[in-house]
């Protein structure tokens, strides 16, 4: 199983940044991303990621506000994305100037691709993510 970190700071308050990156049904289309549906409401939830090359189907498995954060998983064999038994959790960290750690973490075994190519496609999904949460949270 392989496994990819990323921890980076958004300097924002953790309930702005809670608002953004902890909101499961607020992915939006861009970056590659051609649409979004959303199935559900809370834990169970079914999130469908529509690209180019095919959909991406998660699933919400665990989700605590309290602590910030949350867990999914790919639950779809189709999946476009060269990983198998994906599962992914973010965890937001409030610091004493008012910012917040966000460490995003993924495990999963490589899908026709080495080990290093899919822990590096993971470092980019993660690292994009919260850069596009850093840049909307830090613009207002």
């Amino acid at each position: 199983m392989a496994e990819t970190k990323v921890i980076e700071k958004i300097n924002a308050s953790l309930d702005l940044v809670w608002s953004n990156l902890g909101n499961f049904a607020g992915l939006k289309p861009g970056s590659g991303i051609e649409s979004v549906d959303y199935k559900g409401e809370g834990v169970g939830m079914i999130r469908s990621i529509h690209l180019s090359i095919g959909t991406v189907e998660e699933k919400l498995d665990h989700y605590d506000p309290e602590a910030k954060n949350y867990s999914y998983s790919i639950i779809n064999e189709d999946c476009p994305l060269p990983f198998l038994n994906y599962s992914a959790t973010v965890q937001l960290l409030e610091n004493d100037d008012n910012t917040t750690t966000v460490e995003w973490t993924g495990k999963f075994e490589p899908k026709g691709i080495e080990e290093s190519e899919a822990q590096t496609l993971a470092y980019n999904m993660y690292s994009n993510a919260i850069n596009g949460a850093r840049l909307e949270l830090e613009s207002n």
